[in-house]
């Protein structure tokens, strides 16, 4: 997290004192680094440049439309899993003509409003959605471009909640099926094959899976062009992971030029001369070191086997660590000369799995700030209201500057919607 680091024994955000950002926009308090996206999204975007190829960011990361905007701008697609998240696109600026929909489970609704705005693509899960798809691209008179999201049966190596890839998850086609029902869709009226999908899962250290996913993908899509289906684009998903603790991740350039290098080697034995689009769908590694959960500690609490720092921000703010029981990093964001207590770091909510930390080594007091580091990524998109409390705000710092990119709920705004029948 370079964009984080301290100054004068203050943790900054870029030039911005986290002390102040806390003072002025109160806690807990979403904190990303303008600099930090950019420079993870470039990662990305630089190694395509001068190649048929598209990044399309995995919103689902964090949705935030300052953030969306911001990629956007700097020539971003978006893989979306919700109607709800192709009208984020569209509020923040973003081209629907770059979004793939991604998911499981689209309804028809989401099907009519992604068709309505022309998406780049569907990717296609089961032979269900491919009839449900070609059905209501019928009724509305449209052609629906499709890649089917073939499961390789790779092992991610990550965890089993986020790994995607094997034959045991929910997500895509089985590899053994794909043929069947890539001749299937082709036969569909309304349904216009374009491509291929793949995504094994999140958080992967080593690109060894996903190269390997990438020759499945590859010996595949050869089979078809000799069957006469011959398609447009080849998306290799996300799932390249950051560093929480000690993990070191491969490098998004190292392995951009393996899959590039192993490409451009396929693509000289090829004989049909077929171009094809490569699409990245990077998530994690844009946004989740860009951005910090910073807290307010409202209590110490010492105790006979374990002594909790009892801070304002909670398990619906943060819901890694209870769900995944994820490892994030915490950080005084003042430094004191105090000995240091090992402490777990829990938040206010009636829950015993509302923990944020443990066993940290921490010299703290009351009315301390804290930074819960890596956080930009799946903390504010998986938030809650639970116990009736507000999700947090969100703040974006540009240099020197802090710009309020999501207002803080109020109590208020949670019941809002609801009514007491006379």
């Amino acid at each position: 997290m370079s964009h984080f680091s301290y100054r004068d024994g203050v943790l900054c955000a870029e030039n911005m004192p986290l002390t102040a950002i806390a003072s002025q926009f109160g806690t807990p308090a979403y904190v990303y680094s303008r600099k930090a996206l950019v420079e993870n999204f470039s990662a990305y975007a630089d190694m395509c440049k001068g190649r048929d190829a598209l990044v399309c960011y995995a919103m689902k990361a964090n949705s935030n439309l300052a953030i969306l905007n911001l990629l956007a701008k700097h020539g971003a697609g978006f893989d979306l899993v919700s109607g709800g998240e192709l009208l984020r696109v569209i509020a923040a600026g973003g081209d629907p003509k770059k979004c793939l929909f991604s998911g499981v489970g689209k309804s028809r609704d989401e099907m009519a409003l992604a068709l309505s705005h022309d998406i780049l693509c569907f990717n296609v899960e089961s032979i269900p959605e491919l009839h449900r798809l070609n059905q209501v691209a019928g009724e509305l008179g449209k052609t629906a471009p499709v890649s089917l999201r073939v499961n390789p049966n790779v092992d991610a190596k990550t965890h089993p909640y986020i790994a995607t890839g094997l034959k045991a998850n929910k997500f895509g086609v089985a590899f053994d099926d794909a043929l069947a029902t890539y001749r299937t869709a082709s036969q569909l009226p309304h349904i216009n094959v374009i491509g291929i999908d793949c995504h094994i899962g999140s958080q992967l250290l080593d690109d060894a899976p996903l190269l390997e996913a990438l020759d499945k993908l590859i010996e595949l899509i050869d089979t078809l062009a000799q069957q006469g289906i011959v398609l447009h684009h080849l998306d290799l998903g996300g799932g390249i992971g950051i560093t929480y603790d000690d993990e070191k991740p491969v490098a998004v350039r190292d392995y951009l030029e393996r899959v590039f290098a192993r490409i451009d080697q396929w693509r000289s034995t090829r004989h049909d001369g077929a171009p094809i689009k490569i699409i990245f769908e990077p998530g994690r590694s844009v946004v989740g070191n860009a951005g910090v959960l910073l807290t307010k500690v409202e209590y110490i609490k010492p105790g006979a086997e374990k002594n909790f720092c009892i801070v304002d921000a909670a398990m619906n703010d943060l819901m890694r660590p209870a769900m995944y029981q994820a490892w994030m990093g915490v950080q005084e964001v003042r430094k004191r000369n105090d000995a240091a207590v090992t402490y777990d770091v829990v938040g206010p909510i009636c829950e015993s799995g509302d923990w944020l930390a443990r066993d940290r080594q921490l010299a703290v007091v009351q009315d301390d700030l804290l930074a819960i580091a890596s956080a930009g990524a799946y903390g504010m998109t998986m938030a809650s209201n639970y116990n009736t409390r507000g999700r947090a705000v969100e703040v974006m710092v540009d240099g020197d500057r802090a710009h309020l990119i999501r207002k803080r709920e109020e109590p208020g705004d949670l019941f809002a919607l609801e009514s007491i029948p006379a």
